[in-house]
């Protein structure tokens, strides 16, 4: 799904004008991910890449210039022309993404990729290669490489060389490949160059390089395009999806690939922090971590597609960190950790970055580790249990041990408040949501104990389980809305209780999950999108506003073809795929303009747009 921009003098319709600090920032939807499988960066439709993280997702970033145009740091490649078209996609099936710059004397296009980390452990090596070559005509570029160790943080050095340059901050370097002639700006490096029809210029940056900058050979980089293209279709291959939207899907599964830590099978959020969910707001968080309820929901989504290695990596993750038993008064288990199962989080704050379009603080880290989110319960237990029966076949003896220690403390514990899954911080609440998924956590541990034939307290597991109905049905059930509420006693309503048909706590024809959802398309949706809750009539602790909630409307898709309004179903699915960049990814939620805001790309989003279009498929067939 190419897109095309005019840049310079020249206008179209989809040519981007801003003024003052708009003007320095790219839209959020201009960007495309390329990335090795343990760390990722950011590529706009001008050649900058703005985002670029070391040595893994949640290290210090490199190239920052999202977060601070002028502070951040960044590697462009970009015409001198003033006048220009572009066009960008990715290679078909790939994550090698393509940005074509056509100008009346010369097109030419960049090429950027990362090849795949094949490590099974955490490496500090990663490359980033950069490919530009002329296709017709010449044309004249600038390329920039201006690195900022540690968030902006550290002072480094350059050291010019004859085919590049090597950065350096504290021990850590950064070495740029196969560029001749550059010059030193500072500490930055810049060079001017043409390309001509034809010509191809390859250059690699490199973390943790063991030499100084070298020459980079036409057939060098080349075979690794072609390895790293090979390496694309190979993996996709696996993918058993034949349904309507297949092109979306598995740009949506490639993107999920792309933001799961290899050595330890872990998915993170988003790769990226700070990214503004109301422009000028301060919703503006660190999602690069792993949480416990996208992860687990991922799971189903991946046995979709047919992908089981990946859902049986996350399924041992998983089972790694209920083994662990973090064993604090936020439970067992933690609602996030790193992506190699740690659990330090602490969030601060960057206050010389000024903020996607003065969107501040840019905050690191995330304070919401430590809450109490009981939901998080049912989603492992439901991702296990999935696992257990399909990709992984069983739950070992270690695994149930820690599993029933999981299950004593749930039983001891799901009767109090929480923060509830959109992590608010205004108080707790004794949020429906988190109630359905604990009845979810008991109903899926009763199923694997008797699947699998495992001892357990099958009594007090089922008491439990029912009073979790019990109390739904009487306290979270709105008779004057004829709806299930936000949180027991409440009025307000809140998309999360779209999930209840799809975890089988409720019959997707029962009437009153069907006037539940007529309430919901009155209250909270707009033009087929839908908001995760109103936040002026159930304060969340933060001030602004925010826009509608992709994974929420995914989920309306869904509910509404689970419930037999298959036709209302597709069109809202087609019009959400309108709102996908153009290269089919979504951030975490789309403006009343339509424009992207948000962590991007965003995991949540990407894999509810799976499920929604399986179960359209399912629907339809």
């Amino acid at each position: 799904m190419p897109t095309t921009w005019v840049v310079g003098t020249a206008r179209s319709e989809d040519a981007r004008v801003n003024n003052g600090i708009d003007g320095a920032y790219r839209p959020i939807a201009d960007h495309g991910l390329i990335g090795d499988l343990q760390t990722a960066a950011l590529v706009a439709t001008d050649g900058t890449i703005d985002w670029f993280c070391v040595p893994r997702f949640d290290g210090p970033s490199v190239f920052a210039s999202i977060l601070d145009h002028a502070r951040g740091g960044e590697f462009r490649i970009g015409p001198i022309e003033n006048e220009h078209v572009v066009k960008q996609l990715y290679f078909p099936d790939t994550a090698v993404l393509i940005t074509r710059f056509m100008a009346e004397d010369g097109v030419a296009e960049l090429v950027d990729f990362m090849p795949i980390a094949r490590s099974s452990h955490a490496i500090d090596r990663h490359r980033i290669v950069r490919i530009l070559r002329g296709i017709r005509g010449r044309m004249a570029f600038r390329i920039t490489c201006a690195p900022r160790f540690d968030y902006a943080r550290q002072p480094h050095a350059v050291e010019l060389t004859r085919h590049g340059a090597v950065f350096t901050c504290r021990g850590s370097q950064l070495t740029l490949h196969g560029v001749d002639g550059l010059a030193a700006d500072g500490s930055d490096v810049c060079l001017t160059t043409h390309i001509d029809a034809n010509d191809v210029m390859g250059m690699i940056l490199e973390t943790g390089a063991d030499t100084l900058p070298r020459s980079v050979e036409r057939a060098d980089v080349l075979q690794l395009l072609e390895d790293t293209v090979n390496f694309w279709h190979s993996w996709l291959a696996r993918s058993r999806y034949s349904g309507r939207w297949r092109e979306m899907v598995e740009r949506s599964a490639i993107t999920l690939k792309l933001m799961t830590y290899a050595p330890s099978g872990a998915l993170v959020a988003a790769p990226t922090a700070g990214l503004p969910e109301q422009i000028g707001g301060e919703r503006n968080w660190d999602y690069r971590y792993t949480w416990v309820r996208d992860g687990s929901m991922s799971i189903g989504a991946l046995l979709d597609l047919g992908l089981t290695d990946e859902a049986a990596a996350f399924g041992q993750w998983l089972r790694d960190r209920v083994r662990e038993q973090a064993g604090d008064t936020s439970g067992p288990l933690k609602i996030m950790y790193r992506v190699d199962g740690s659990s330090e989080l602490e969030e601060t704050i960057l206050p010389h970055f000024e903020g996607y379009r003065g969107s501040r603080p840019v905050r690191i880290g995330n304070g919401a580790a430590d809450q109490l989110q009981l939901d998080i319960y049912g989603e492992a237990l439901h991702a296990i249990h999935l696992a257990a029966s399909g990709a992984a076949g069983g739950v070992g003896h270690a695994g149930w041990q820690a599993l029933e220690g999981v299950m004593t403390w749930l039983c001891d514990n799901w009767d109090q408040a929480d923060e509830g899954i959109w992590e608010t911080r205004g108080g707790r609440q004794e949020f429906v949501y988190g109630r359905q998924m604990t009845w979810v956590a008991f109903d899926r541990a009763v199923r694997l104990a008797r699947e699998f034939g495992r001892p357990a307290p099958l009594e007090r597991w089922t008491a439990a389980r029912d009073a979790v109905y019990e109390q739904i049905m009487q306290r979270g059930w709105n008779s004057d809305r004829k709806a299930f509420v936000q949180y027991h006693g409440a009025s307000v309503l809140d998309a999360s209780v779209l999930t209840m048909p799809t975890v089988g706590f409720l019959s997707p024809r029962d009437p009153m999950w069907l006037s539940t959802l007529d309430a919901i398309e009155r209250e909270l949706v707009s033009d087929s999108l839908v908001y995760r809750y109103n936040p002026s009539a159930s304060p969340d602790g933060l001030r602004g506003e925010e826009g509608t909630f992709s994974i929420c409307t995914f989920w309306f898709v869904e509910a509404l073809a689970r419930s037999g309004r298959v036709g209302q179903a597709r069109y809202i699915f087609e019009k959400m795929l309108t709102y996908a960049n153009h290269l089919g990814l979504y951030a975490e939620e789309i403006g009343v303009t339509g424009e992207q805001l948000g962590n991007f790309p965003q995991a949540f989003s990407h894999l509810a747009l799976i499920s929604a279009a399986s179960a359209l498929d399912r629907a339809l067939s």
